[in-house]
């Protein structure tokens, strides 16, 4: 098993959560991805691989094509014991996220959509001043069964 690396940290609120920052390209997956799987081996939920590692690449993805940020902060977390909170963080609050209007043909345009697919619930949010944010995130949760 891989350890986690000195770029992670753990909150002070007594609810496990690891965050690492990385350059905001889409070459960047690989390592959120990387990040993603060792958590969740980490925390035993093994089930919820597939659809966090879709996720991941998603946000990160939208965060390289739709800001020009040279760096993300990616986070795993557990906002409750029945919850697995994936986001990822830039620094261009003005540049919201949009659900895309993609034709068959077009390739790209549905990374929110596939989000909304897979996830239980996602949205963002603002950090910092309401009237002058410095920061937006933009996450996805996956339900955990029974609690594990």
């Amino acid at each position: 098993m891989t350890t986690l690396s000195k770029s992670v940290l753990a909150t002070s609120t007594g609810r496990p959560a690891y965050s690492q920052t990385l350059p905001c390209e889409p070459s960047t997956a690989e390592t959120g991805r990387r990040l993603v799987r060792n958590v969740l081996d980490v925390w035993g939920l093994d089930d919820l691989t597939d659809r966090a590692l879709l996720i991941v690449t998603e946000l990160i993805s939208n965060a390289a094509k739709h800001t020009s940020c040279g760096e993300i902060r990616l986070t795993v977390g557990r906002p409750s014991v029945t919850r697995v909170r994936v986001g990822v963080l830039d620094w261009e609050p003005s540049r919201l996220p949009t659900v895309g209007r993609a034709d068959e043909n077009d390739e790209s345009g549905r990374g929110l959509l596939l989000i909304d697919a897979v996830a239980d619930r996602w949205g963002y949010d603002l950090h910092g001043s309401h009237r002058r944010p410095r920061s937006k995130e933009l996450w996805a949760e996956l339900h955990i069964e029974n609690g594990a």
